[in-house]
């Protein structure tokens, strides 16, 4: 199965658990989102790989017009349904890959994407659509797990997160997204990061990892060097903690 079928199988089976996901639905990066909307006067965004779409209802709930865009139709249903339970008619939701996006250029005065870049098949070719649809003076907002720049400990999470998920691409350094923000017509970003507690069970339910892969997940942090898991606060359970980043930038005059 190619990547992008992939990714929109392994997700469209597990909408629903990433609405719930108390990972997903909470963090302080929302609530920065909604208020960064409202300081922007944003009038359109757009939440570019919306999942189960956390991102959309933040900025919709600012009173933005939100287009939560998708690669999973099933996702897409889950986002519709709780934008009208939540009273959220300004906020639509649109069918596609982040590779390329069915509007017009300089389209939206925010675009954010949260938790998603990691699947996607081509994140430069993706940032450079961000690019395009972004008005002069627009936003862009990448919230994701990133990478850290040891290459021992990147290594390490790369290997868990594919084993625990098919679909997954790469959680890319801060440096890399530096690189690629700005090989795509972006100014530098700024950037600030947190951990984000992983509680194995849930994680790994979440996405109906196989045991045999769980196991597996289990396997390679238990054995990992004392310096990954000292990085990533293994716990005997399996547990852990990820590295995640905001990043924000404009289109580069």
């Amino acid at each position: 199965m190619k990547q992008q079928n992939l990714a929109a199988a392994q997700f469209g089976a597990t909408a629903q658990s990433y609405l719930t996901s108390s990972v997903h639905s909470q963090g302080a990066d929302l609530q920065r989102l909604g208020r960064l909307a409202r300081e922007l006067g944003c009038q359109d965004a757009l939440d570019l790989g919306c999942g189960a779409g956390h991102a959309s209802y933040a900025l919709a709930e600012s009173g933005a017009q939100v287009t939560a865009y998708d690669l999973s139709q099933a996702m897409l249903d889950v986002v519709a349904a709780e934008a009208r339970q939540r009273g959220l008619p300004n906020l639509r939701t649109q069918l596609g890959p982040a590779e390329r996006l069915p509007f017009a250029d300089a389209t939206f005065d925010l675009v954010a994407t949260r938790f998603s870049a990691h699947h996607w098949l081509d994140v430069r070719a993706a940032l450079a659509e961000a690019r395009r649809v972004l008005k002069t003076n627009g936003t862009l907002v990448v919230i994701d797990v990133v990478a850290p720049e040891n290459p021992l400990f990147d290594t390490v999470l790369q290997a868990v997160e594919i084993l625990r998920d098919a679909s997954h691409v790469r959680d890319y350094r801060v440096s890399e997204w530096g690189a690629m923000l700005q090989a795509a017509g972006f100014a530098a970003p700024a950037s600030d990061s947190w951990t984000l507690p992983m509680e194995f069970a849930g994680w790994t339910a979440r996405m109906r990892t196989p045991a045999l892969r769980a196991d597996a997940v289990r396997d390679v942090l238990a054995h990992a060097a004392q310096e990954a898991r000292q990085h990533f606060d293994v716990k005997p359970d399996g547990s852990f903690r990820l590295d995640v980043a905001w990043l924000q930038a404009r289109p580069r005059a």
